[in-house]
This record gives structure tokens, C-alpha cells and sequence, in this order.
């Protein structure tokens, strides 16, 4: 079980899956690489929806733009035909450029005719500032740690809190970082999983509300609401990329049932991507049917996505523990606030 339920803080009523993470859901991989060293405190996560080519056997997906204030790449084209064609990286803001190129270098090892006898790819890259911790100047994070970290990719328990592309992040005056959580859903007498991975980096000092009712305010902390959080939500739930549009949407209420508002300066942006009816390069026909739950049935899937994001969010700052910033501020780990107050 994720950390966040060792404090009594699980979310909703929906049960997770063994892992409560991402890769409960069958075919979903992550790896890290985290970079620490002198003035350093960042590194790259990877989300593979599966372990095969993701060009030749594309994921129907969607994104949603909560608050826009971000600098990733790829997200246009993935609105627009509804499809990801490459693993998922997460970085620091200014680590884009080559999380990108090593994206773009294995599609083309894997397919030498992208961009010459085929069409493009579409790399997708998603970012939060690590600056209050991470020299972020240094621009420390390679090519080579991109692809160290999709090397790393594996299923199973996920590393969470200071890890890969959580090293140097903050959320609501904590340390933060990598979260993930799942939960396991029955439609139509068929079981599916929804999973979540966030990369947290947002919330104000005092604003944090826990699901019991408290406010975790680490006091003599003072920031705006700022920062960003990457949500990541894979599932095996057959979703056109309409609903999975509708899908990712739900994000915003969990991040709302923890107390932020995605302020002016926040970037928070929200993937949702099934490994259900796969949508291959060369089709075999002009024709192509979709496979997809009635609307009927897709509250369930909305209750899952807000609780998962939710407890994704509460196991990032549960696991990660406390830093010093870049100023020499302490910056405290919730898990000591609640072991103090137990």
C-alpha cells in the first residue's frame, strides 16, 4: 500500500490495487534517474503505457490544460489526433530539450524511416521548476539520464517522494516529489485498474488539507501558489479520446480536494492515456471501430481518478523526506509533522 494509508490518509472508498501505483495497471512500466550532487537535486521519470513500440502501436489519449503556466512538449499534437507515441518523460523546466531528443532518438532507432519514409514523432515531455532546491541553471539533467531512466523502467512498486524528477520538488511548504496510487474498478462485471502518477510541485504553505479534516501548515513558511503538478493516468478501461479528455478533467478535483485553487503561477496539466484498443501506425483497413464504456457507466471512472490523484499527491509528500533549499530554508517532510502530532 502506498505511504500516505501507513498514516491513515487513503483516500475515497475504492479499493487500490497490490501496488497502489500506475503500474497496477497490466502493461504500465516506470523508471527514475535521479541526480544528486553538489547544488543538484533533479532527475527524469519515465511512464511507458507499455513495454513494446509505442510508434508502431500508438495509446489513445488526451490532455487537459488545468492552469497553463508550463513549458512541455508535445501536448499540442496529442490534443489534436487523441494518441501518444512515445513514453511519458517528466523532468525539471529547464530539462525539455533533451528528455525530447532521447525520445526522439529511440523512436528513430527502433523505426529508421520517422521523418523520412513515415511521418515525424511526437515526443511528450512534461516539466515542474525544482529551482527552490535544484540549481536549475546548471541544466545538469543529459540525454543519457533520459535514457538511463527509460532503461530503468520497470512494473511493480513504484520509488516515490525524492525521486527521478521529484528529487528537488516542493508542495504545500514540503518536500515532495513522485506520488502514485491506483484503484481497482468493476464495470459491466468486468475488472479494470485506473492508476495515477503525479509529479508534485505546487500548493501553498498552509493550505494542505488532509482527508481526515486537518490543515498541515508547516509554520514560518510564506509562497504564493506556485509551482506545477504533472498528473499521469493510465488505464485498461476501453475510453475513446473524448472521454479521456472528461477523464483527465477529474484531475483538478483532486487536486482541489487537497486544498489548492492552481493558482496564476501554478502549471498544472493533467494526461490520461488507456492501453485498451491499441491504434496501430499502418492500419490494416480505412476503417477503424473504437471500442469504449458507455457514458452511462463513466462516473465510476471520474470517482477513481479523483481519489487516485488525490492519494498519489498525499504519497509523494508522505515518502519524500525533508531538504534545504537553495536560500538554506528548511524545508520540512509532512511525514515528521504527522509523526509529531500522532
Amino acid at each position: 500500500m502506498g505511504v500516505a494509508r501507513h498514516f491513515d490518509l487513503g483516500v475515497g472508498r475504492l479499493k487500490p490495487g497490490p501496488n497502489d501505483a500506475i503500474t497496477d495497471v497490466p502493461g504500465v512500466l516506470v523508471g527514475h534517474k535521479t541526480i544528486i550532487a553538489d547544488g543538484l537535486a533533479t532527475g527524469v521519470t519515465a511512464v511507458l503505457p507499455h513495454g513494446g513500440d509505442l510508434f508502431r502501436s500508438k495509446v489513445r489519449a488526451a490532455v487537459e490544460i488545468i492552469n497553463g503556466f508550463g513549458k512541455s512538449a508535445g501536448l499540442i499534437q496529442l490534443s489534436e489526433l487523441g494518441t501518444i507515441e512515445t513514453p511519458i518523460l517528466l523532468t525539471n523546466t529547464f530539462s525539455i530539450a533533451p528528455c525530447a531528443e532521447a525520445l526522439i532518438k529511440r523512436a528513430i532507432a527502433a523505426n529508421p524511416e520517422i521523418g523520412r519514409e513515415t511521418s515525424t514523432v511526437n515526443p511528450v515531455v512534461c516539466e515542474c521548476n525544482d529551482g527552490s532546491i535544484n540549481d536549475i541553471q546548471a541544466m545538469a539533467v543529459t540525454r543519457q539520464d533520459a535514457e538511463a531512466a527509460l532503461d530503468a523502467a520497470r512494473d511493480g512498486p513504484v520509488e516515490q517522494g525524492s525521486i527521478g524528477a521529484g528529487a528537488g520538488m516542493t508542495s504545500f511548504g514540503f518536500k515532495a516529489g513522485i506520488g502514485s496510487a491506483s484503484r481497482n474498478l468493476e464495470i459491466g462485471g468486468r475488472g479494470f485498474t485506473l492508476g495515477a502518477l503525479v509529479l508534485s510541485n505546487f500548493g501553498r504553505a498552509g493550505d494542505l488539507i488532509l482527508p481526515d479534516g486537518r490543515r498541515a501548515d508547516p509554520k514560518g513558511l510564506s509562497q504564493p501558489e506556485s509551482g506545477s503538478i504533472i498528473i499521469v493516468l493510465g488505464t485498461d478501461i476501453p475510453l475513446d479520446d473524448r472521454q479521456l479528455n472528461r477523464v483527465a478533467r477529474r484531475a483538478g478535483a483532486g487536486i482541489a480536494r487537497l486544498g489548492s485553487y492552481w493558482g496564476h503561477g501554478s502549471g498544472d496539466i493533467a494526461i490520461a492515456f488507456t492501453t485498451a484498443d491499441p491504434v496501430p501506425h499502418v492500419p490494416s483497413s480505412p476503417f477503424s471501430s473504437v471500442v469504449r464504456i458507455d457514458d452511462g457507466r463513466i462516473d465510476l471512472v471520474f470517482e477513481a481518478v479523483v481519489e487516485a490523484t488525490a492519494e498519489a499527491i498525499l504519497n509523494a509528500l508522505c515518502a519524500a523526506g525533508s531538504a534545504v533549499g537553495r536560500n538554506g530554508r528548511r524545508i520540512p517532510a509532512l511525514a515528521d509533522w504527522l509523526k509529531q502530532r500522532a
